[in-house]
């Protein structure tokens, strides 16, 4: 056979253009392999090549924004609702980057694009919505959603409503209703099974409430409004200078940010290690509701926690809370490089850089509860 006439591979390097999909796909794989340098190029590269294909830049503004380049990742997010005006993702994940910098006006009304979400619909109820108007002298039915600590943060605002003059009926989870009954002077339902309520002149969903009421940082009402409707279970054990401390390690393994919230078991086990500890999970407690875990936070001095529903419930009591921010998913609520919270004068945020492990956050934190002092384990700013 003439050789001319054998067939060989192509060894000539392939220089096809990549496709969107295949762009995209790369940008991907190197952002799950801890390159975002070489994936912030791609979409880079990919917007240069078409700047009105909105998805690069959303994905480019999420990346900026876990970096910290806050106002370059406003301007791709706002690119893409240039571009895709009805992306509601876009909208909220916007939202939550001007809540935690307390531009609270615009990103509330941002925020609204989170019922586009399945999970966070509104309900078709056949009552007018409530955008803001004087209620007074009207019916008001507040519809729960979201998590717990969601519903203990918002559920100030109802007995500041009712003492306006608005009849005010809470909707809140089944664990929540003994607790906010015995506390915030509303008319207080469960959401579980068939609900009943006074049919209401307008109805208003929970984490709405803060933007219907026009509340900026600085006019947030401020704790304590629950407190324990029982006594303290019984005496805990004394740590330093007499101090009685709870810890809570773990939030909910359902919530999408837990992996990065949640302590390492090995980090937690410091932190129930401290003297006078005592374990918060109901799992230990043996708490039936929230109004069971009322009670023994009651009989603490210092609540040490993660990002969870007892953060929320201590806060909300005037309880002294330190409560451990992550570096990735920082929820909006707690602002940005703060150490306070205006949500929670008696909070203490110890948050993680983004070179800190779980174990140095701990360990600043147990090194401070061993010097707490004989004033006690109050907010003061770090």
């Amino acid at each position: 056979m003439d050789e001319r006439s054998q067939s060989h591979p192509d060894t000539r390097p392939d220089t096809r253009p990549e496709s969107r999909d295949e762009r995209l796909a790369q940008a991907a794989a190197l952002r799950a392999a801890g390159d975002g340098r070489a994936a912030e190029a791609v979409y880079r590269r990919m917007i240069a090549a078409d700047e009105r294909d909105a998805e690069p830049h959303h994905l480019l503004a999420g990346m900026l924004a876990a970096t910290g380049a806050l106002r370059g990742a406003e301007a791709e997010y706002r690119r893409t609702l240039e571009l895709a005006p009805s992306a509601a993702s876009t909208a909220r994940v916007l939202a939550t980057l001007l809540l935690s910098q307390g531009r609270y006006a615009e990103g509330f009304a941002l925020y609204e694009a989170r019922h586009a979400a399945p999970h966070l619909a509104k309900p078709p109820l056949p009552y007018p919505e409530w955008t803001g108007q004087d209620l007074a002298g009207k019916r008001l039915l507040i519809w729960p959603e979201q998590g717990f600590g969601d519903q203990i943060q918002f559920a100030r605002f109802a007995p500041i409503l009712q003492r306006a003059g608005v009849d005010v009926t809470l909707l809140c989870a089944a664990p929540l209703t003994r607790l906010f009954a015995g506390c915030l002077g509303v008319r207080v339902l469960s959401a579980e099974g068939e609900v009943e309520f006074p049919a209401p002149d307008h109805w208003v969903m929970t984490c709405s409430l803060a933007a219907r009421m026009g509340v900026e940082p600085a006019t947030i009402p401020g704790a304590p409004y629950l407190h324990a409707l029982d006594p303290p279970p019984g005496p805990a054990a004394e740590g330093p200078a007499g101090a009685r401390i709870g810890v809570m390690t773990a939030g909910n393994p359902t919530n999408l940010n837990d992996a990065n919230r949640s302590l390492p078991p090995e980090v937690a086990a410091r932190l129930a290690d401290l003297p006078g500890a005592v374990d918060l999970g109901p799992a230990r407690t043996g708490a039936r509701d929230f109004a069971d875990t009322a009670a023994i936070l009651a009989g603490l001095d210092l609540v040490i926690t993660v990002d969870t529903a007892v953060a929320h419930l201590a806060g909300a009591m005037g309880k002294p809370v330190w409560i451990l921010i992550p570096d990735t998913g920082a929820d909006w609520r707690w602002l940005r490089r703060r150490t306070d919270s205006p949500w929670y004068p008696t909070a203490r945020l110890y948050r993680q850089g983004a070179a800190d492990s779980w174990a140095a956050v701990v360990e600043r934190v147990v090194a401070d509860a061993a010097g707490l002092g004989p004033d006690g384990p109050g907010a003061r700013s770090r």
